[in-house]
């Protein structure tokens, strides 16, 4: 019987999440994007070896780049291997590219990445999130609004 890899992705593709982008930042848009990598960062993926944590988007001659996500060296490979902290080539048409530049540069958002998935086709795709940057206090009404949906939530399921 083979063992079970101790990363393991869940049922819809989905890889890894950045749930820290959503506490310090509000997301006002999402938009998918594929991203190009080597054959084996695409096994290492599949393995569960992405880790989102500080990682963002970076537009540098009219591409987009994805800095900071970190995906494992894949262990058979050997001598073969990936850069784990690589930056890599995010799949955006012009428009989008034009767009989120503009809005990066004049309105003053930031591109994080929220997730990282496969898609039905087998491809791997990142979400990215044009966010603007929450205050100390935003962070703490929003950890409030979530303990106070938790009580709720728990106090429904006790009554039955």
């Amino acid at each position: 019987m083979a063992k079970k890899s101790s990363r393991t992705k869940d049922t819809n593709g989905r890889v890894a999440d950045n749930r820290k982008a959503f506490h310090n930042y509000f997301i006002e848009e999402t938009l998918e994007a594929g991203v190009q990598l080597a054959g084996t960062e695409v096994r290492s993926a599949r393995d569960g070896g992405v880790n989102l944590t500080d990682s963002y988007v970076r537009i540098d001659k009219d591409e987009a780049w994805l800095i900071g996500c970190r995906i494992s060296t894949y262990a058979p490979a050997g001598l073969n291997n990936h850069d784990p902290v690589r930056p890599k080539k995010l799949l955006l048409h012009r428009r989008q590219i034009d767009r989120l530049a503009g809005r990066v540069k004049l309105e003053g958002f930031s591109l994080v990445v929220t997730k990282v998935y496969f898609n039905d086709a087998g491809r791997l795709k990142a979400e990215l999130g044009l966010a603007k940057g929450k205050k100390q206090h935003d962070k703490r009404a929003t950890s409030r609004d979530q303990d106070a949906k938790r009580e709720i939530a728990r106090a429904m399921r006790q009554r039955g």
